[in-house]
Order: C-alpha cells, then structure tokens, then sequence
C-alpha cells in the first residue's frame, strides 16, 4: 500500500505501477522458470503486476487491517483492529455483525491507540439459530461492517468471518471437533491466456465448482498465493484450502531477506479466510536444498514455523511438504507409485520405517530431516498420481502414460483406494487438477475441460474404505 496523497495535483494527474522482475533464485517464484526455456514442472513466469491494483480515498485516520479470530467454544469472535497511526484523539469503532437478514451483535468501543482488541458474543440463546458453525457441508458466513468515526471522517470496511476451528488430536486433523479426512487436489492455477492471473472472476467460480463436482473437499494451492476472490468463493462454497508459499531456488542470507516479510504478509493477508486450514511454508526442499543436514537450513524452516504459530495459533504449519520435515504439525509424504498395490504393501509393511526415519518414504527421500523425530503427527500423501493423460505422445506426468479413459480410471481408482486403505493416513492430495503448459497431468485439460466424466472421479473419492483389502490383491 502506498500513500500518493502528497504527489496529487489539481486537475488530471497520471499514474504509473511498475514491477521489475528477475531469473534470480533467491526470489519466491513458485512454478515460474528462472531459465530461458520451461523444463521439467517450471512454467513460464508471469512478470510485472498479475494481481489486481485500485485506488481509493480514505479520511486521515483509517483501518489499516482486520484480524478476525473464531472461538467456537466460547461462541464469541476476537477482533483485532490496526489503524493507520495513533489518533490524537480517541475515535469510536462501532461494529455490527450479522447472519443472513439477523441482526446478531452491535458494538461500540472508543480507541486511543493504533491498535484495539475487543471480543464479540455471536450467539443469543434467546434466538432459535444460536451459533452456527462453517464447515464445507454448510459454509455459512457472518457479516460485518466497521465505522470508524473521527474528526477527519468516517471510514467503513465490510467484511466477514465464519466460525470454525482447526486442531490436531490423536494423530488426527480436527474441523470443529470432529475427523477430519482431507480429500484434496493439487491446484497450479494457472491459465491458458493469462499464466497466474485468472482471467475472470467467472473463471475462478468455475473452477471451484469443477473441483467440487468431482469430489475434492478442498485443495491445495501449490507454489502460489492466489487471488482473494478466490478464497472468497472457496470461503462461500465450502472448498478447504492448504495456503502456501512461492518457493525459492537458492539458499543464502538473500533469500532469508526477502522470503520471511513475504511470507509473513501472505499469512496476515490471508488470515481471515475460514476456507484457510493449513500454511504450508515450503516444498520438497525447494530453496533449502540440504535442509537434510545443514543445520542452518534447519534452523530458518525452524524460525519460519514458529513465527507463523505466533501470529496465527490456529492452524497447523506443514515445514518442507513432501520430506525432510524439520517441525511439522503434520507428516506430509509425497509418492507417484503408478501400482496401487505395491503402493499400499510398502506403507502398511514399512510404517514404523518410515515414521521413525529408518528407511525412505519414497526414493532416496526420508520422512524428517537428521535430528528430528516423528512426534505422533497426522500423517496425508500430500502429492500422488500425476498420471499423463492425452490421448498422443505430447507432454510428460509421472510414470508411464495412459492412452485412454479406461486405463486412466483403474490406475487413479487402484492408487486413491490404496491410500484410503492406509489406516494411520487421514488424507490425501491429488495432482492435478488441470494441465499446465508441457505438464499434462491434470485430470482437466488447461482450458479446464475434464479427460473423463467428473462422475467417475467423484464416485472414487466419495468410496469408504475396503479394510479387508488382501496385500496381495487387485485393488477394485
């Protein structure tokens, strides 16, 4: 945000947003290639602006940022308020809160300092509907609009909030008190025309509801901080989001730099969304490529996990998805074993290998990092199938190719039982949801077309588990 009220002169005046950009390693980029020519899973960048840039008039006193915290036992919401700068004298906040056409809470609190704190009750036990919680099966949303009054004017913000929460027990992730089993799909969003930036809201909405018609109770938003209208319909319809961070390529004081004011900033921004229930703050090692051994390497996920929790003490903080976890509140593993049941065999038969970093999870990788322990986390096959599906020989995904639908089916049904067969995993995430350039992968083309009737797909992921599955068996 930039304050331009002192280069504004009367009459017509011009302005110029510029984005400079870089092939440099040490800055997040996600997906984007640093090299002339896309390779392997590195897509061509998006440079300059792809997100959205306004212009807007505020008073001189103004709210800078909101911070929206849901307690479901108490029944209330903390909110946290930031104004631009400390008043010279004290202004009044009112906040009114509603659901649906009730008018649920109205508040009022004098501030006489740039930040105020207060909680709200947003049950009335003298009213039939009582608190009512979100959740991808009823993703209801609380309304609520901020007035600031002061002597240089009036500043409104409109915002919103749902009442949920995220906690870990037994091994297991917990929505609202209750299991929670992660049906999720790996999202690269990117876009035929446009790379990162979607190309309408309309498309964004589409996409959503493609996903959802095939199954997934939420996605994982891989390598990108996505635009807010897309948490926002992910909010409004009940889509589970993993929010992450642009990976970097290198690893040195630089990075440190300008990765953990960016990342904190994605975490502030973004923090308020309910769809939101994990930050996953690196992947695979990107960037901190000898997070193995190097203990310095280790110490910074470290340092980026706890600074994290101590802004947000909500959610859980997945620290290298994949492998070679340092501080985790969850074991992500990630494997593109095409066999369904040479799949299953080696996470039944080696599970306490694994857990307890005696042999690899999957190729030379290694569940944590030297010196840190499996601490009974929840465990998700954060990353499977790829299966490249194009009907020719262009493009690649991970293992051997299918030439058709019916081979495409019995692989992606034989791999996703399989892990739902695994009785100590409590989710999954697919890859992917749709092409990406040379990567054909998805299980859309990039125009967001589906390879096969979405029917099928969700008829997969909506089966229960078949605990009576023989090691030795097709998996049907």
């Amino acid at each position: 945000t930039i304050d331009i009220s002192d280069y504004i002169v009367p009459g017509k005046n011009s302005i110029t947003v510029r984005a400079e950009d870089s092939m440099s390693c040490v800055q997040p980029r996600g997906k984007q290639r640093w090299k002339a020519e896309n390779f392997g899973c590195w897509y061509v960048q998006t440079t300059g602006i792809w997100k959205t840039v306004w212009m807007e008039e505020v008073p001189d006193t103004y709210l800078e940022r909101v911070k929206l915290t849901p307690d479901i036992d108490e029944e209330k919401v903390r909110i946290e308020v930031k104004l631009n700068h400390r008043p010279e004298q004290k202004v009044s906040l009112n906040c009114e809160i509603r659901l649906d056409e009730n008018e649920i809470a109205v508040y009022t609190v004098d501030i006489r300092s740039e930040y105020a704190r207060f909680d709200i009750k947003v049950s009335n036990p003298e009213e039939p509907w009582g608190m009512v919680l979100w959740s991808p099966e009823n993703p209801k949303l609380y309304d609520m609009t901020l007035r600031l009054a002061s002597e240089s004017g009036e500043d409104e913000a409109r915002s919103y909030f749902g009442m949920r929460e995220i906690s870990i027990q037994d091994g297991k992730v917990l929505l609202n008190h209750v299991p929670l089993y992660q049906r999720l799909i790996l999202d690269q969003g990117y876009w035929e025309e446009s790379h990162l930036t979607p190309p309408s809201e309309e498309a964004l909405i589409k996409e959503i509801d493609l996903i959802m018609a095939a199954g997934y109770n939420g996605l994982r938003k891989h390598e990108k901080t996505e635009d807010e209208r897309f948490l926002y319909w992910c909010d409004k319809k009940g889509l589970l989001v993993w929010c992450e961070m642009p990976s970097t390529y290198a690893f040195h004081e630089e990075t440190m730099d300008g990765y953990t004011p960016q990342w904190l900033e994605i975490v502030k921004q973004n923090y308020n969304h309910p769809c939101i229930i994990t930050w996953t703050a690196f992947n695979e090692s990107w960037g901190v490529e000898q997070i193995f051994t190097d203990k310095r390497q280790q110490q910074f996920t470290e340092g980026i996990y706890h600074l994290t929790k101590a802004y947000d003490m909500m959610r859980p903080v997945i620290v290298n998805d994949g492998w070679e976890h340092t501080v985790s509140d969850i074991l992500t593993l990630h494997d593109y074993e095409a066999d369904g049941n040479r799949l299953y065999r080696h996470y039944m038969d080696c599970r306490e290998s694994i857990l307890n970093n005696q042999v690899p999870h999957s190729g030379e990788r290694f569940a944590f990092a030297e010196g840190y322990h499996y601490r009974g986390q929840p465990v998700i096959i954060s990353e499977f199938g790829g299966i490249a599906f194009t009907g020719d020989d262009n493009g690649w995904g991970y293992g051997d190719k299918v030439h058709n639908e019916e081979e495409f089916l019995l692989r992606f049904r034989n791999i996703t039982q399989a892990i739902k067969n695994l009785p100590y995993v409590c989710g999954y995430c697919y890859t992917q949801v749709s092409d990406v350039q040379q990567e054909v992968n998805g299980l859309m083309d990039i125009r967001r077309k589906y390879k096969t009737d979405p029917a099928k797909i969700k008829e997969v992921n909506d089966a229960g588990r078949n605990l009576g599955l023989a090691p030795d068996r097709e998996i049907s």
